[in-house]
């Protein structure tokens, strides 16, 4: 297994094998590559919406591959909703809006047991709206007119 200590990172929550082992079997995905996949797609997709300290504090609590796939992506200069965060992910994936859906779910589900509540918390209020319901949480904010 791979060593994923490095020393400008802090300890991580789980290993990447722990992260796709999560996602298989929450995604009822048959292999580990399929499981890989959807992760590193999943995760691709948010690193072009995320950015600033939130960005940085979940990098810095995903296992090192995981990380390097979600800050590889430059941030996208607007932000997609929740459902066109997941048709994006369609179009790129090369599926369909539903496993799309499927596919974040699971992904974001694991991320969120990861980043704790408080995190999450931050995450979604950076977030335009959509995105509390893939990661399993109710969007009960209100949002101002702009």
């Amino acid at each position: 297994m791979l060593d994923q200590r490095h020393p400008d990172r802090p300890e991580v929550a789980m290993t990447y094998d722990a992260l796709l082992e999560k996602v298989r079997y929450e995604g009822a995905y048959p292999t580990r590559q399929r499981a890989q996949e959807v992760t590193l797609q999943v995760l691709a997709a948010l690193g072009r919406q995320i950015t600033g300290d939130e960005r940085v504090a979940l990098a810095a609590r995903l296992p090192l591959q995981a990380a390097q796939e979600f800050t590889r992506q430059v941030p996208a200069a607007e932000q997609l909703t929740g459902w066109g965060f997941v048709k994006d992910l369609a179009r790129l994936s090369g599926t369909t809006p539903a496993v799309a859906r499927w596919n974040t779910g699971t992904v974001f589900s694991v991320l969120a047991r990861l980043t704790g509540p408080d995190l999450l918390d931050q995450i979604l209020d950076q977030l335009p709206e959509g995105y509390a319901l893939l990661f399993g949480r109710a969007d009960l904010r209100t949002r101002q007119a702009a």
